[in-house]
């Protein structure tokens, strides 16, 4: 554990971690398990800086009174909800938190755990890692049951003394975890429909908005709606994928061809023109775009509505 500058905590490695939390150093170099329970002796010092860590965490937090901070955002944990880091991420923590009532567990592990194995690559496709602490996983009563039982395998494993078959062991039931992390994380999208569809109104409303205005604009990209919104672009992509089966990019493109279609049919403007009205910074990226997405080529289009 060292400080990278006089403003961050850096957690390098899993001992970096269970020492953070004023427990023994673990049982494997790249992976822990926390019993959350076993914190609440600690004291966080009034001063602590952000903490910035190189691993994965996974944790479920119950009883947690104040709020933790990740980036701009900030989250109370009282009611209990899951969630997810990934290494790079910041989180501080307010003066004033109480974890005296704290429960739950933490699941924090190294990439090298990884590296050997398909999940060092496909970990980047779980989009719960780049998401914002605010949309952190609500789990029901059943999916909480079968977490524990996930992690009371792999508790076990952590806990027996580590032969040739150990981490291979544990990467696969991470991974299982994970599958089931990806699972909920999608059920929430569809059970929460009162506030996904709100978001999503608000998002076809940012985009109408956008388009609406006259004059060059510069191209749309996923970061401006998510911050628009105050969600991460992992997050917004994911909710636009599960209620309307396309991406966030896939929308921008939708609404900026419709655009296109507009100047081409109701303006003078060239074709070069009417790319750098939309935001275009090379006229043929223009109208690559514009055949992908139509089968014809922007003149083209024109000329057929003639």
């Amino acid at each position: 554990m060292k400080n990278a500058s006089k403003e961050f905590l850096v957690l390098s490695t899993v001992t970096d971690y269970t020492r953070f939390c004023g427990l023994p150093a673990p049982a494997h170099p790249l992976l822990t398990l926390i019993d959350l329970e076993q914190t609440r002796r600690n004291v966080l010092p009034p001063d602590l800086p952000p903490v910035v860590q190189q691993l994965y965490t996974v944790w479920v937090k119950k009883n947690l009174k104040g709020k933790v901070h990740y980036g701009h955002q900030s989250y109370d944990f009282g009611e209990g909800v899951m969630g997810f880091m990934a290494p790079g991420q910041v989180s501080a923590f307010d003066a004033t938190l109480d974890i005296t009532q704290l429960s739950g567990w933490m699941l924090v592990f190294h990439p090298d755990l990884l590296r050997p194995y398909p999940l060092a690559g496909k970990i980047a496709g779980y989009g719960f890692f780049s998401y914002q602490v605010h949309e952190a996983l609500h789990l029901s009563a059943q999916e909480e049951s079968l977490l524990d039982g996930l992690l009371a395998v792999i508790r076990g494993e952590y806990e027996r003394p580590i032969d040739a078959f150990s981490q291979d062991v544990l990467v696969a039931q991470l991974e299982v975890l994970l599958n089931y992390a990806n699972r909920f994380c999608h059920r929430q999208f569809l059970t929460r429909r009162t506030a996904e569809h709100d978001l999503l109104s608000r998002f076809e409303a940012q985009v109408t908005a956008y388009f609406a205005q006259a004059g060059e604009v510069p191209l749309p990209t996923v970061q401006h709606f998510a911050d628009a919104l105050h969600v991460s672009p992992a997050y917004l992509g994911d909710m636009l994928r599960a209620l309307t089966g396309q991406s966030t990019q896939q929308h921008l493109h939708h609404a900026l061809i419709e655009k296109a279609k507009r100047l081409l049919l109701t303006t003078s403007l060239s074709i070069n023109e009417t790319a750098f009205q939309l935001g275009f910074e090379y006229p043929q990226y223009f109208s690559r775009l514009f055949k992908s997405k139509t089968g014809l080529t922007p003149a083209a289009f024109r000329f057929s509505a003639q």
